[in-house]
């Protein structure tokens, strides 16, 4: 059985962070977050790792990882640009990428096996990767049955600031039946809200599923995906902040029934950095998991 490969969505600019989170460390060992996934992806069986980053930051990445990777997980690199679409949909005017679904596209060449998409800056923890690892090894890679986490929105939120999350409806059987991407959530007097498109808060329940970006796809992925961003471009190529997510493709082929997409469950203390004030209490749980021996002082070692 080949095993699947793991996508790292790192192409971020993290202007809420205030600096490449993706690179940033945080444990006295010089951790980043993404040691942790690809130290866990490892550990559950994926076998291949494919980082999307901006060609801008190739050397600083390259300089990182690969000597830690070496002998230990197939590595490969695949670039997100503004330009990398079709010539006929290139606006000077774009200043941002054109969000997760376009960079996930970049990498098509790169995955023929079934894979997970994770995002670079999120601690996902290991239970998750073992769980979506066994999911995908189970399914046919020529089929429509794709996968994903779920969390609990109340163990996703920054007491910093506002977060984005996929808010997922789910029926009887662990399916999913739709996904809103709710750009806008945050805690307010201690109660959990959501802004909805005429910019009015909303509360939105703490135990609601919420989707992380981290997904399993089989390779049909890309073929449902590339038609749609063709779609998403003709009508968007000259709004200047439109984006295109994964969980837009997610929601397409739920409601248009071309896929399936089971949803699969972690009640784990999710974590990630948003926001600079997000660091210290994510080095603070690093540090408790590997007092607890969860993980070893020196992951690579």
């Amino acid at each position: 059985m080949n095993k699947p490969t793991l996508v790292i969505l790192a192409a971020g600019i993290g202007s809420r962070y205030g600096g490449l989170k993706q690179l940033d460390t945080f444990s006295e060992q010089g951790d980043t977050i993404l040691d942790f996934s690809i130290y866990d992806a490892i550990q559950a069986g994926f076998g291949k790792v494919v980082f999307i980053i901006r060609k801008s930051i190739e050397q600083d990445f390259k300089d990182f990882f690969s000597p830690k990777l070496k002998g230990k997980i197939e590595v490969e690199y695949v670039f997100q640009e503004i330009d990398s679409i079709p010539e006929k949909y290139k606006d000077n005017k774009r200043e941002k990428p054109w969000g997760t679904g376009h960079a996930l596209l970049m990498a098509k060449d790169a995955v023929i096996e079934n894979f997970a998409v994770i995002n670079a800056d999120d601690f996902y923890g290991r239970e998750a990767f073992v769980g979506v690892a066994e999911a995908l090894n189970n399914t046919d890679k020529n089929s429509t049955s794709f996968n994903m986490m779920g969390y609990v929105l109340k163990n996703t939120i920054s007491d910093y600031g506002f977060v984005s999350r996929g808010e997922c409806s789910v029926d009887e059987n662990n399916y999913l039946t739709g996904i809103v991407e709710r750009t806008h959530i945050e805690k307010v007097d201690g109660v959990l809200k959501f802004k909805d498109d005429d910019g009015q808060l909303k509360p939105i329940s703490e135990e609601t599923t919420v989707a992380m970006n981290f997904f399993g796809f089989t390779p049909r992925y890309f073929d449902i995906s590339e038609s749609m961003f063709e779609t998403f471009l003709e009508k968007n190529y000259k709004e200047p902040k439109a984006e295109f997510f994964i969980p837009l493709v997610v929601n397409n082929v739920i409601v248009e029934k071309t896929a399936t997409m089971e949803v699969l469950k972690s009640n784990a203390r999710w974590f990630g950095v948003t926001y600079k004030e997000d660091k210290e209490y994510v080095t603070s749980e690093i540090k408790k998991l590997k007092d607890s021996g969860v993980y070893p002082k020196f992951l690579w070692k």
